[in-house]
């Protein structure tokens, strides 16, 4: 797994080896390989796995989700934008003003784009993409369903964890998704549940717009999508992955 970690207050970028983190010799999109051991993983705080000029997120992307909101399925992937201001990293809080009203979390697949693309052939989709993370489409839904429209609820500052580090695969054709709130588990599907599987959605986004290495596409989310409350910990785990855990603090 790549990470991107604070130690001696200095950003870097590394590779998980068993308990260790391995420095590595440029960054994760272009290196010459990995250094010797450079410090513990349990000793640093992790920061978001990459830098993303944008995060596209794609809506309605699962079949349960379409069925449980009475939704027609899509006849094209649905996009919106969440800001880079918005990217925090696993351990982070999100934070919220106290008049957003109803606030939601939503468990993702997050596909971290490792090269310049645009118009790129379904066929060579996966060529454009460095790895995949866990993430969380937090969302004031309030604002969102007063605005008629998805990008103030959805772009506060911290209302994207990513992490808690990037993997180069995933299964899929199986892998589980879960969010669990305070260790009760509130969303559980599987990814092989998309709509408009990873290379679909890669291409259809590149023909709309160039995406850079670092880019976040999230894939949309599975039922169960639901409230949650000040204190409350939030953790996304993907198969193959890990987790992703933040805590909602409302001030």
């Amino acid at each position: 797994m790549y990470v991107r970690y604070n130690y001696n207050n200095e950003a870097h970028e590394g590779f998980v080896d068993g308990d260790s983190i391995r420095h590595l010799n440029g960054t994760m999109f272009k290196h010459d390989g990995l250094g010797e051991a450079h410090t513990e993983l349990a000793s640093v705080d992790l920061l978001p796995p990459c830098k993303p000029s944008k995060v596209v997120c794609v809506g309605l992307n699962y079949r349960d989700h379409a069925m449980e909101m009475n939704e027609t399925l899509p006849k094209s992937p649905l996009l919106f934008l969440k800001p880079s201001t918005s990217v925090i990293a696993h351990g982070d809080n999100i934070v919220a003003p106290k008049d957003a009203g109803r606030l939601d979390y939503e468990a993702e697949l997050a596909i971290v784009i490792g090269k310049e693309t645009k118009n790129i052939p379904t066929s060579d989709a996966t060529q454009a993409i460095f790895g995949y993370t866990c993430a969380n489409d937090f969302t004031a839904r309030a604002i969102q369903l007063s605005d008629k429209q998805w990008t103030r609820g959805k772009s506060f500052d911290t209302f994207c964890p990513l992490g808690p580090g990037i993997v180069k695969r995933v299964n899929h054709d199986d892998a589980r998704i879960t969010l669990m709130v305070n260790g009760e588990l509130r969303q559980e599907s599987n990814i092989n549940m998309f709509i408009f599987n990873v290379p679909e959605v890669v291409s259809y986004i590149s023909r709309h717009m160039t995406l850079l290495p670092g880019d976040v596409i999230l894939t949309g989310t599975p039922h169960g999508v639901g409230p949650v409350n000040h204190g409350d910990v939030m953790t996304v785990s993907i198969d193959g992955i890990g987790s992703l855990s933040n805590t909602l603090q409302i001030v």
